[in-house]
């Protein structure tokens, strides 16, 4: 086989993740009771006719499942995050859900991190009852029209090299929205640049 039979696999979004849980009740009571994720599937593990196989819907058509099992029960201890594992989860809100997540994990007595600043997003997390770290995740902009997250995350990133600046924060996203706009959205006026008076 030749260099140029070599092709790329193109990835088009996340289809699933799945996880390995302890009893069903416990991640009907986590995925929707607490992070509200509609449980829209249920059948048996076809691969461990031991096992449960829970489908949830994270919000956005995708998919995140858990083999059950009724002999296994919860353990918090922390999942291990050496080299290959996982680190983490991450779940987009809205802003207005997000400043709610610390008092709501407070009325279940769950530990949490509290909100932390990461310049083009705000996070906050805790660990799932199996140990799991998980975060809350939401931008602070929304893409211009026909954009995505990250068509703007790469052009706050270039503007952020350019400059020398440690992270990105609101200021390159904010030029980066502008750019994508002059890219995408044409006008009639030969020079659209920014000006001193109204």
């Amino acid at each position: 086989m030749g260099q140029n039979d070599i092709r790329k696999i193109q990835i088009q979004g996340v289809h699933h993740i799945t996880l390995n849980g302890a009893d069903r009740q416990t991640s009907i009571d986590f995925w929707e009771g607490v992070l509200g994720m509609p449980f829209i599937f249920d059948q048996p593990n076809l691969d461990d006719p031991n096992q449960g196989h829970l489908y949830f819907d994270p919000g956005d058509g995708r998919l995140i499942t858990i083999f059950t099992n009724e002999e296994r029960k919860p353990d918090a201890a922390h999942v291990p995050e050496a080299i290959g594992s996982l680190h983490h989860l991450a779940f987009n809100v809205s802003q207005a859900t997000f400043w709610q997540v610390a008092g709501r994990l407070d009325a279940r007595g769950v530990k949490h991190s509290g909100p932390v600043d990461r310049g083009f997003m705000d996070s906050i997390y805790f660990r799932d009852p199996l140990g799991l770290r998980i975060e809350i995740a939401s931008y602070r902009f929304e893409p211009p029209e026909g954009c995505r997250h990250a068509d703007v995350m790469i052009e706050a990133h270039r503007i952020r090299v350019a400059r020398g600046d440690h992270h990105i924060d609101r200021e390159h996203l904010a030029d980066a929205i502008e750019l994508l706009v002059e890219r995408r959205q044409q006008s009639l006026s030969t020079d659209r640049g920014a000006r001193v008076g109204y």
